[in-house]
């Protein structure tokens, strides 16, 4: 279990609710913590280096490097450009996921039909808080669904499952250089990874003074 260093102050405490998000900045070693606060909640989550915003996370990077399609405990989350931006230091829950992408009003009509057409969807979030600091559609690439569980089956194609965390589990990620961290808090009611009913998230910070 990682520990908060002396000196460091609780720099972020709020709660987010489903279908809304957040969009924040944590300094080079800081530390960042989202809480399933009830359990099966998913929390997209995109991260940018803080002096070049095209320089992002990429799933295939972080892949690639850690040998493994989950995240976990000591997992380093790489950019396109193979640097570090962040490192898991703590995780009650045990993995996380990277490859099932984050919902938009478009695929869900894909997989889910017609009638989800106007629902709300991740998207939208990170488009409506990523606007404040000048991130568009293009800049949004790879996401990790934190407490998300999909499942890779044995022909490598990918299914949604009931989520494997419980209420109060978290994740917690040490930032390696000065960050800027867009949260959507999937309002996703088409799949399982929600347990099929959206509750709220918490988001904790701590760095020094």
């Amino acid at each position: 279990m990682s520990v908060i260093s002396l000196g460091a102050r609780t720099a972020l405490d709020v709660v987010v609710q489903p279908g809304d998000g957040h969009l924040g900045t944590i300094p080079a070693g800081g530390e960042f913590r989202i809480v399933d606060l009830h359990g099966n909640q998913a929390a997209d989550t995109l991260f940018f280096d803080a002096t070049d915003l095209r320089n992002r996370y990429s799933a295939m990077d972080t892949i690639r490097e850690q040998g493994s399609v989950y995240l976990t405990l000591g997992s380093q989350l790489r950019s396109q450009r193979n640097d570090v931006l962040a490192t898991i230091t703590d995780d009650t829950c045990g993995r996380h996921d990277t490859l099932g992408g984050a919902c938009a009003q478009e695929s869900n009509v894909v997989r889910y039909g017609m009638h989800t057409r106007h629902q709300h969807a991740c998207r939208e979030t990170f488009l409506r808080y990523g606007a404040q600091v000048g991130l568009g559609p293009r800049e949004l690439t790879h996401n990790i669904n934190f407490f998300m569980n999909v499942p890779v089956t044995a022909d490598g194609g990918l299914t949604f499952a009931d989520g494997v965390s419980a209420p109060g589990k978290y994740v917690q990620v040490r930032a390696e250089r000065d960050l800027v961290v867009l949260i959507s808090n999937c309002p996703q009611l088409n799949n399982p990874c929600n347990g099929w009913n959206p509750t709220p998230i918490q988001l904790l910070g701590w760095w020094q003074q």
